[in-house]
């Protein structure tokens, strides 16, 4: 087993463990068996192009995270963001669209007096 597909599965299982999805949601979204799943996360077993691609789109991540070609800010995650990440993984993809659309609204409007 390569160091490069043991990395690889340690990331995908974090994606999956932040959102806290179940390796069987992931394998009915990504359309492989949940055996799949365990096999890709430690390590055992290669992931196809089609593949990582289906799982950065249900992770909602960039294909580059998790190949690592390039640098991903390894800062800590806010608790009340995770909870969002988990309430917004439930959503419609319209729904999550909108509340991209929110979140980009907010975080360039003018802070309110005393806040900033």
């Amino acid at each position: 087993m390569s160091e490069d597909r043991k990395r690889l599965g340690l990331k995908l299982r974090d994606a999956r463990e932040y959102l806290g999805l179940s390796q069987d949601e992931v394998a009915k979204a990504v359309g492989v068996t949940r055996s799949a799943v365990s096999l890709i996360e430690s390590g055992q077993r290669r992931v196809d192009a089609l593949e990582l691609k289906r799982f950065a789109e249900l992770y909602q991540r960039p294909v580059a995270e998790f190949t690592g070609d390039t640098d991903v800010i390894d800062a800590p995650v806010p608790l009340t963001v995770q909870h969002l990440a988990r309430a917004a993984v439930k959503l419609t993809e319209a729904d999550r669209a909108e509340l991209l659309r929110f979140a980009e609204f907010l975080s360039t409007k003018a802070p309110a007096k005393g806040e900033g």
